[in-house]
């Protein structure tokens, strides 16, 4: 497990062996696997879901994914689906950064969930969570029966070790974990911070481009998967499942990342949010939020979806006769907002990196007063060049429903909406 590589390409049919000949040729499930290997096929959508959507891997592993001994329930303080436990509020809400654990504390143990809509029941929806952690999960295993999992390191690097192979991923990098793939979290930088997104809905995929045309955005080929690399390990270890929004956890006495080779288009992936290639305005105003998409999770009304992956990247500002940045808005989608690294340009204080926004269904928000006094003031013959920054939003068509817990936190900022109070009445019928 000690090998790192990468295999380009989204949503392809992708191969890999750690050994020589693990892989059959010509079939998928001989009678008898190379190497004693058995065969298991791990299916990520309904075995008719039409070609181009469809997504499900072959896996050639040492032990069955079955050999573990019984679940049993096991609690968990702060990480769960309950998004009903509180009244969800129209008013705009804002959290600092949470602090790094002083005990030791796993990503398992460091995960904290603010807000989030529908449920793996439904399968339809998102979670929405934060984490920190300074401990490695030692001889502990994870997997997500209810949704795929959006992982965006804020602080500190995570080497996710998986059954497919090891992805590591640093801040301004993302990393998916499809549902049910198992996995440990290792610390290479002795501690991390982050946010974590559960896709309950339709797979995460690229953004159709429309009259962009066929280039743009994130391209495909920056996409980057796993090689097969496993461990044969044999000891005392634990398996947690999440499981219609608790927790399980079995014993096993092997480590479940024993696949020595697979095949398929299901499989977890890491890219780059650097390498994004943003569109924007060249004349005035500036094209809608859309076009800073990610990955999308398409619902069942077109254009609508379940879940938007945006994000808020460098970028040069140079529209004539406009208020360059983002305009004052109600939108019928619901964002939550978190920032990676350096200052969002609509906002001049109080969001910072590790922290967290959320402006629901209608709510209305947009640049605080200093924004608004610089940018309706400046030269505009001038560009605006925003750099050294990366901010994210989930986007969806639902309200997201802030957890009790969320509304109960220190972090949450009591005066966020004191900074839209600065705006002054600047209207004359007398001066056009």
């Amino acid at each position: 497990m000690d090998k790192l590589d990468y295999q380009s390409g989204f949503g392809n049919e992708f191969a890999s062996e750690a050994l020589p000949g693990a892989l059959p040729a010509g079939q998928n499930s001989p009678q008898r696997g190379a190497y004693g290997l058995y065969t298991e096929q791990l299916s990520g959508t309904a075995f008719t879901a039409p070609r181009h959507i469809g997504r499900r891997s072959w896996l050639y592993r040492i032990r069955p994914a079955a050999v573990h001994g019984p679940f049993t329930p096991c609690a968990h303080a702060s990480f769960h689906n309950r998004f009903d436990d509180a009244p969800a509020t129209p008013n705009p809400l804002r959290w600092d950064p949470l602090p790094i654990a002083g005990a030791p504390t796993d990503f398992i143990d460091g995960l904290v969930t603010l807000a989030g809509n529908g449920g793996p029941g439904e399968q339809a929806g998102v979670g929405i969570h934060l984490f920190t952690a300074n401990r490695s999960m030692q001889h502990r295993f994870f997997y997500n029966a209810d949704a795929e999992m959006l992982v965006v390191p804020q602080q500190g690097r995570l080497r996710l070790a998986t059954e497919l192979g090891v992805l590591e991923v640093e801040p301004q990098e993302i990393a998916v974990i499809p549902r049910g793939v198992r996995f440990r979290v290792e610390l290479p930088d002795g501690s991390a911070r982050g946010y974590l997104g559960e896709n309950f809905g339709a797979l995460l995929r690229l953004p159709e481009l429309g009259p962009i045309g066929s280039n743009g955005l994130a391209n495909a080929r920056d996409f980057l998967t796993p090689v097969a690399a496993y461990e044969d390990r044999d000891g005392e270890f634990e398996l947690v499942a999440k499981f219609q929004g608790a927790l399980w956890r079995a014993s096993m006495d092997h480590s479940p990342l024993d696949v020595v080779a697979w095949h398929g288009s299901y499989a977890p992936y890491k890219y780059d949010l650097r390498r994004f290639n943003t569109i924007g305005s060249i004349s005035y105003d500036h094209p809608d939020p859309c076009i800073f998409t990610v990955l999308t999770s398409a619902s069942d009304t077109p254009g609508t979806a379940n879940m938007d992956f945006a994000i808020f990247p460098p970028r040069w500002l140079v529209a004539q006769h406009t208020f360059r940045p983002p305009w004052f808005h109600r939108n019928v989608a619901s964002e939550f907002m978190g920032l990676i690294a350096g200052q969002y340009d609509a906002k001049a204080e109080g969001f910072v990196p590790g922290g967290a926004s959320l402006h629901n269904c209608m709510t209305a928000h947009g640049p605080d007063a200093a924004t608004y006094a610089k940018a309706s003031t400046a030269d505009l013959t001038q560009p605006d060049v925003i750099a050294d920054t990366m901010a994210f939003m989930f986007e969806t068509r639902r309200v997201i429903r802030p957890t009790r817990q969320a509304l109960e936190l220190p972090q949450l900022q009591q005066d966020y909406a004191d900074c839209w109070q600065g705006l002054a009445r600047h209207f004359d019928p007398g001066r056009p």
